[in-house]
Parts: structure tokens; C-alpha cells; sequence
């Protein structure tokens, strides 16, 4: 029995509900091994003999039964599902090695003979996909050397094959772009999860808060004040994050160099973990009068943002220095939209969720305007970020989803 059928909702996690696999649908699950010596998961499903192949991948989630399996199957494309080799841990996070992941799948692709390679980046899948479609067009020289950590890359010396499309479904600027907009800048002392700077603080009604959902009002002096706090506390985690990188790198240069004292091997042994506390405080999330759309007040996270904010879960909340400067830092990730999707010049479809409750319309408009290709569509379809309807009788965003890029990739020739 489904969930429809026992009058359940739509799923809350990124599967194929509604669907599922046609029949006679083949599933092969395989482990690979990157040029760097990770194993990553992966799934390709075919139905028949399909010549060509979407691809999705998330750097923090497996996306191995993702909703649009079953319409791209359906469609003629086969489907590659891959999982990176940080999935479900913030803590170790880096684009860059994502990148080398996205590589190594999309290698095993062309060496199984596909002819044509369409990526569909979801969500935080626009941010590794650009990346990788931006440093794939390089001459192996010309690739990014050095990551915002300081480490190499090695861009240089793996197989980056390009790619024939590009998907965008419900983007958001880049994970440190993301986070940037939703960080509480009233925070005013990191190591104090309840410190508060009541003038910029977003749940102060002197600001504009109104506990009513989505009716808090915020002054435009006020929402500058705070766009630009919000980026001032990024900039001071990301010299946080740098100080513990060098001190711990001094530590080693100095066992290397014979120190025996232990409290330096200790340090050079160490990988310390940033708490970034209450990073789910976007004022659109509050206010709905902000860029408005068909969004409902709160966040992904839970209706309530004040709830949500101060509670456990949320964006970057635990990580090294390394994955914060190479994945949650709005200033220091090379993985934002802005930075790569210019370098995206292949046919691009870019649909946007009415109802997103991360990325707003505004936004959307300024990522289509990054994309490089003279051949890209923009297209809007109900639902919220994972695709759900508003209302339960109301059909699937999902499916509406599935029908605009499964009748794009037919009018480009992927199927």
C-alpha cells in the first residue's frame, strides 16, 4: 500500500514518491575509486538500451533514489545516482574533493560508452556540478591549483571529461552563499549560543518582528545593517578557521623538524570543530513580504524560525576549519554560482519551485543571469523546495518538475 493510498502526505525526504521504478528497470550499484583514493557510491539505472545519461549527485546527501528516477527512466535516459564521499558529514566537507568525486563518475560514464552526459544539479547539486563543468572546460594547467584551505587541488592530474547539459532544479547561490543569507548576525559571542546584539538581533520586535508567521516587517536600514553583519560574521569565522589551519600546520612543520615537546605533536595531531550556532535566521524566512513568492512563513527547517534557529540542526552547524572555508564560507568557497555559472556554456534548464523556501525569486533571476549559455530556459513550477505541493489534493511539484525537464531534454536531443 502507498502513502497515498493510506492517506499519508508526500514524502518529506528526497525519494520518488509519488513514483517508482518502471518495470523492467536494471539497477547496478557500484563502488569507485577517485584519482585521490576515496570510494564513492553510485547507482545507474537503465531501462532498455538508452544512449545517453543524467546524472545527480549532492555533496551532502545520496541521492540514490531521488524523485526523478522514475520520469527520467521513462523518458529514454538512463540515470546515474552518485553519493560523495562526505555524505551526511559536514564535518569533512570540501567542494573540492566533491569535485574529484563528480569526476570520477562522470569518467565511468564516458568509459561505459554513453553518448551524451546531461548533470542535474538539485539543490546543493548546482554548486559541485558548476564547479565541475567550470574547471572541466580548462586546460589541465589553467584549473584551480589551491583550494580556500591552502591545499592542492590536484585538478591538474585527473580526468575531467565535459559534459553535453546542464539542469538547474531549485539551485541555490552555493552552499557559503546560502548559509551567508541565513547566519544570525546578532551573534555576538561565538562561543555562547544565546549571546545576542539586540540591535541586529531579527526575533527583537524593535527590529520589525511580529511572532505571527511571515508577518514581521523589517525597515530597509535595518535589513542592510544586517546583509551586512551577516557577511562581517562570516569573515570573522573564516579568520578563525584560518588561525587554527596555521597553528596546527606550525605544529607539524615543527615535529617534522624533530620537536619531541608533546603538547606540539598533540596539536599537529589535532582537527579542531567549529560550532556555528543559529544559522536559520533569513529575514524572507520571517518576513514574506521580502522578495515575495508562493513560499509558506519558516524555513526548511521548521515553521518556526526562532525555534529552528536556536535549535540543533541547521547549515555548517558543525565543521572543521577546512570544510567551512571550502564549503560553508560565503566568502572564501569557490563553489558559488556566481563564480562558476558563467563558465557553464552548454544547453542549461534552469527550474525554479514557486513555493522555495531557500532560494527566492530575486536570487533565481541573478543565477540565470551567471549561466554562460546562449541556449538556457527558465521555467517556474509549484512546490516547495523538495517539490511538495502546497496543498495535498494539489498535483506533485515533482511531477510538473519531470514533465518540464523531461520534455527539455527531448527537444534538445538527449532522448
Amino acid at each position: 500500500m502507498t502513502n497515498a493510498q493510506k492517506g499519508k502526505g508526500p514524502s518529506l525526504g528526497i525519494d520518488w514518491y509519488p513514483q517508482s521504478l518502471p518495470g523492467g528497470t536494471q539497477t547496478e550499484m557500484l563502488t569507485l575509486r577517485t584519482a585521490d583514493g576515496a570510494a564513492v557510491l553510485g547507482t545507474l539505472y537503465t531501462l532498455g538500451r538508452p544512449r545517453n545519461v543524467a546524472c545527480l549527485m549532492h555533496p551532502r546527501e545520496y541521492f540514490g533514489a531521488h524523485y526523478l528516477v522514475p520520469s527520467l527512466l521513462e523518458s529514454g535516459m538512463a540515470v546515474w545516482t552518485q553519493g560523495a564521499r562526505s555524505v551526511g558529514n559536514d564535518l569533512r566537507l570540501e567542494h573540492e574533493q566533491a569535485v574529484i568525486d563528480a569526476a570520477t563518475g562522470i569518467q565511468f560514464l564516458r568509459e561505459r560508452e554513453f553518448e551524451k552526459i546531461v548533470l542535474i544539479g538539485n539543490s546543493g547539486g548546482s554548486g559541485v556540478y558548476s564547479y565541475y563543468i567550470q574547471q572541466s572546460v580548462l586546460e589541465p594547467d589553467q584549473r584551480l591549483a589551491k583550494s580556500p584551505v591552502g591545499k592542492t587541488t590536484r585538478f591538474e592530474s585527473i580526468s575531467m571529461p565535459q559534459v553535453d547539459g546542464m539542469v538547474y532544479l531549485a539551485p541555490h547561490p552555493g552552499q557559503g552563499r546560502l548559509l551567508m543569507g541565513c547566519i544570525d548576525p546578532s551573534v555576538s559571542n561565538e562561543n555562547d549560543a544565546l549571546s545576542v546584539d539586540p540591535q541586529l538581533d531579527p526575533f527583537n520586535p524593535d527590529n520589525g518582528y511580529v511572532a505571527e508567521p511571515g508577518q514581521s516587517r523589517y525597515s530597509t536600514d535595518f535589513i542592510q545593517r544586517y546583509r551586512d553583519a551577516q557577511r562581517l560574521r562570516v569573515e570573522r569565522i573564516d579568520a578563525v578557521a584560518h588561525g587554527l589551519i596555521a597553528r596546527r600546520q606550525a605544529a607539524r612543520r615543527q615535529v617534522k623538524e624533530g620537536a619531541i615537546d608533546r603538547g606540539l605533536r598533540l596539536q599537529a595531531a589535532h582537527t579542531p570543530i567549529i560550532t556555528v550556532w543559529r544559522t536559520d535566521a533569513d529575514l524572507r524566512c520571517l518576513d514574506l513580504s521580502l522578495d515575495p513568492s508562493d513560499r509558506s512563513p519558516g524555513s526548511i527547517w521548521g515553521n518556526d524560525p526562532l525555534v529552528s534557529n536556536y535549535g540543533a540542526v541547521g547549515f555548517g552547524r558543525l565543521c572543521s576549519p577546512e570544510s567551512w572555508l571550502s564549503s560553508w564560507s560565503g566568502v572564501s568557497s569557490q563553489a558559488a554560482l556566481e563564480k562558476t555559472a558563467p563558465a557553464v556554456r552548454v544547453p542549461t534548464l534552469l527550474v525554479e519551485y514557486t513555493g522555495d523556501q531557500t532560494t527566492f525569486p530575486l536570487q533565481i533571476e541573478e543565477i540565470f543571469s551567471w549561466i554562460g549559455a546562449s541556449d538556457k530556459q527558465h521555467v517556474r513550477v509549484p512546490g516547495d523546495h523538495h517539490g511538495r505541493p502546497f496543498a495535498g489534493n494539489e498535483l506533485s511539484g515533482r511531477i510538473a518538475a519531470a514533465g518540464q525537464i523531461t520534455d527539455w531534454l527531448a527537444s534538445r536531443s538527449f532522448v
